[in-house]
């Protein structure tokens, strides 16, 4: 049996007046999405549960069938394994957002999509001034990087599992005066990110970006912190070989963590102008070798971000056209196969945030009876039978051929 699975990342919604109620997914042009839900079956999951962060790393953690009530630590430890950043038992990492706060306000979670190049020239002027054996900053993709906290032996860690971060995306053109990390080690998270302003304040990359009329990055936002986590292999939980394929650590980080190879595509930004020929390539490649292909595209998630509806119904079709199609035909050449496409969790354009909601999720292939449904969007998985209210569940529904 080969499987596919398919994350597009936020991609949930809620009905848009400007759309005549309908959400994203009902109003863009999805083919394969609804042929795949005609020869199979469309349900709801709920991925993110409501005591724990709504954001892609507790969402793409239960997708993939792991309880992140058992084994969430935090979003920045998985960012540190895709970067290979070894953690020892108490080392905290800390996802560092490049952002552009003006008057109080967050007037960009990521600092104008600022360029990878940009952002590792400005961490490396942090680095240069604050680094130490305890703290370090590593540059990543565009203004996603993270930020290293070692528990030295005359340095202890300041931080504990009561620290409060707030994600910088949950904010966006909101002030950001109520939302300074509390608790444990506040007072030195707080007192990096003022000392890391100054540094950025003068240094001549942000000073080119306001000249050529771009949004400069005047801080490092410190989130999403965690403890290394302890995940059982993908192989030994489900007996399954698997690939990831993605332009974000924080996938790849999970991957590596689950024991996936990772393919890196050509051209994959995390973007909505990501290379999404070249990685249903690769995941039809890979299927030659491995039992799952794991592919995640985080263009509608940005598009929710943004606030643009066009932008996210473009994201979604060529999703369509690009990854689901050819990559749904190409399973069918293997003989027994499986198919899955689902968001992580909703990124509603209106609130340009994550939300707790469920999401709707389409499954086909060897073994699985289709339903009565021939759509796939919000609506038809809210009327579906087969749910999860524990979505960690629905992966071993998924490969487990004695379900269907």
């Amino acid at each position: 049996m080969k499987y596919a699975i398919i994350l597009t990342d936020g991609a949930a919604d809620e009905p848009i007046p400007a759309l005549d109620g309908k959400t994203v997914l009902e109003a863009a042009h999805l083919p394969h999405l609804d042929q795949i839900a005609t020869e199979g079956i469309v349900g709801w999951s709920n991925n993110t549960p409501d005591n724990l962060p709504a954001g892609s790393d507790v969402a793409t953690m239960t997708v993939l069938g792991y309880d992140p009530q058992t084994y969430y630590t935090g979003r920045a430890p998985l960012e540190a394994a895709a970067m290979g950043i070894a953690l020892g038992p108490r080392d905290w990492a800390i996802r560092c957002n490049l952002v552009t706060v003006e008057k109080g306000k967050m007037v960009s979670f990521n600092a104008g999509q600022i360029s990878s190049a940009e952002g590792a020239e400005l961490l490396q002027a942090a680095n240069d001034k604050l680094g130490s054996d305890a703290i370090r900053f590593y540059p990543g993709v565009s203004y996603r990087n993270l930020l290293v906290w070692r528990d030295l032996a005359d340095m202890p860690a300041p931080l504990s599992r009561d620290t409060r971060t707030f994600p910088p995306h949950d904010y966006t053109d909101r002030s950001i005066l109520s939302v300074s990390p509390a608790g444990p080690g506040s007072v030195e998270m707080v007192s990096l990110m003022g000392e890391v302003h100054q540094i950025f304040a003068e240094h001549p990359v942000n000073k080119k970006r306001i000249a050529e009329g771009k949004l400069p990055a005047t801080d490092a936002w410190l989130w999403g912190q965690g403890l290394r986590p302890q995940l059982p292999p993908f192989t030994e939980k489900y007996g399954l070989s698997g690939v990831m394929i993605t332009a974000v650590d924080l996938l790849r980080g999970l991957g590596a963590i689950l024991g996936w190879k990772r393919i890196d595509v050509p051209g994959a930004t995390g973007l909505y102008d990501t290379n999404y020929e070249g990685k249903a390539s690769a995941a039809i490649d890979a299927l030659q070798e491995v039992d799952v292909a794991c592919i995640h595209i985080e263009g509608p998630d940005e598009a929710g971000h943004d606030g643009s509806m066009e932008t996210k119904i473009y994201a979604l079709e060529q999703i369509d056209r690009y990854i689901i199609g050819p990559l749904y035909e190409a399973l069918k050449q293997h003989g027994a196969y499986r198919i899955l496409i689902t968001p992580d969790h909703p990124t509603p354009v209106r609130l340009k945030t994550h939300t707790h909601a469920n999401v709707p999720w389409v499954m086909a292939g060897t073994g699985i009876v289709p339903d009565a449904h021939t759509s796939y969007c919000e609506k038809t998985a809210a009327d579906s039978k087969t749910n999860f209210p524990e979505g960690f569940r629905m992966m071993r529904f998924f490969v487990d051929s004695t379900n269907h």
